[in-house]
């Protein structure tokens, strides 16, 4: 099986299981423990901050552990309108966001927020006139997402936050696509939190993190819980938080060489797509984008049929968030750049990732162009047999 699924989750990166296995075998005391054995886990979780600290540029007390995006986007967004709900119930977030924020903000809507949804043009971006009109003088949060996990496209974040932040807009991004794949400095970006997840970047799943700038108000959600005590109770999970942050070194070290290999990958495919002679559609900001993530569209075959047949030819695609995966619904991206009911159901994503390799482009269109040429004969047969008869 060739994987081409990274966007959805990575393989755990050998360093990053080793490190893991060894702090959850030598290492199995409570971090909130005084006594030796959980100092030594407290050592280990403050060595982790500091590593992941040093990726986002900032400091190692502004950054928490959480047992994944999903829940970081919560605690983020519920921890900083906690401390602001009294200066006003107007929020605003896109139509593209990751279901997880798109269900907190559903949620918050129906608890009494009034929640403004950005669209987006046909690349995937917001309209910064849009975003002006949208801001009123009981506006309170913003959450927008750095990159677009099913097409890629990178939302102009920088200028985004700095709107807003003028505005007195409390701003929070879901960076789980970009971390680790393009530069994140938390002193220049322009927001006062922000989203990671360690298995997007070859470490283990169930951990995630929030970075919450020092000048931002917020107060934990849970009772009995103080600001200086972290977002959360329970106890940490030393080892997946030790493995995150092995994986987070290790892919920041070699972070524009990937970016630069990645790129080629994508172009030497996209090349070979295109001197197939098949009709597609690239989805996304031609420009503004990542590589690891290819939106395609090939018109009259549906997304998931071709996924299907992908599977069963050993490649493994998807038809976009994994989140979204089992839906009857249309691909909601695909619908919020404006494409039909029919058009986003033609959607899927490759997402690429550490293992693909030249070679496997080759192998790669060999299984898709067959797959799409007994597609298309069968469209064309039946067509005919039905003009004939």
């Amino acid at each position: 099986m060739i994987y081409l699924d990274y966007a959805a989750t990575t393989p755990i990166s050998e360093a990053a299981l080793e490190v893991y296995s060894k702090v959850a075998r030598d290492y199995f005391g409570n971090s909130s423990s005084l006594h030796d054995v959980g100092s030594a886990s407290r050592q280990i979780l403050e060595a982790s901050s500091k590593t992941i600290a040093r990726t986002l540029n900032a400091r190692d007390k502004d950054i928490f552990f959480t047992s994944g995006a999903s829940e970081s986007n919560f605690l983020a967004i519920y921890s900083l309108l906690e401390a602001v709900e009294k200066k006003g119930r107007h929020i605003i977030t896109t139509t593209v966001e990751h279901s997880s924020v798109q269900n907190i903000f559903n949620r918050l809507e129906r608890g009494g927020y009034e929640v403004t949804r950005l669209g987006v043009n046909r690349f995937g971006e917001i309209e910064m006139d849009e975003l002006k009109d949208a801001v009123r003088d009981d506006t309170v949060l913003a959450s927008i997402q750095h990159v677009n996990s099913e097409i890629g496209t990178v939302q102009d974040i920088k200028k985004i936050g700095a709107f807003l932040q003028e505005k007195g807009v409390i701003v929070h991004s879901d960076c789980v696509q970009s971390y680790g794949k393009i530069p994140l400095d938390v002193q220049t970006l322009n927001i006062d939190a922000l989203s990671v997840s360690a298995h997007k970047i070859y470490g283990p799943k169930g951990v995630g993190a929030v970075w919450i700038s020092p000048k931002a108000e917020w107060k934990p959600i849970f009772p009995g819980m103080s600001e200086g005590k972290g977002l959360k109770p329970g106890t940490s999970n030393i080892p997946a938080i030790a493995g995150f942050a092995t994986a987070a070194k290790e892919i920041h070290e070699n972070r524009e060489e990937e970016l630069t290999r990645i790129q080629e990958f994508r172009n030497q495919f996209l090349k070979k797509l295109a001197e197939s002679g098949f009709s597609f559609e690239v989805e996304g900001h031609p420009q503004k984008n990542i590589p690891h993530i290819l939106g395609l569209r090939f018109s009259g075959m549906e997304g998931q049929f071709l996924m299907l047949e992908c599977n069963q030819a050993g490649l493994a695609i998807s038809t976009g968030s994994a989140c979204q995966v089992g839906s009857d619904r249309p691909n909601t991206t695909m619908t919020a750049i404006g494409k039909t009911e029919q058009e986003a159901r033609e959607f899927v994503r490759l997402s690429f990732g550490k293992e693909n390799k030249p070679d496997q482009i080759p192998q790669i269109f060999k299984k898709i162009s067959y797959i799409l040429t007994r597609h298309f004969e069968k469209v064309n047969h039946n067509r005919f047999k039905k003009e004939t008869s």
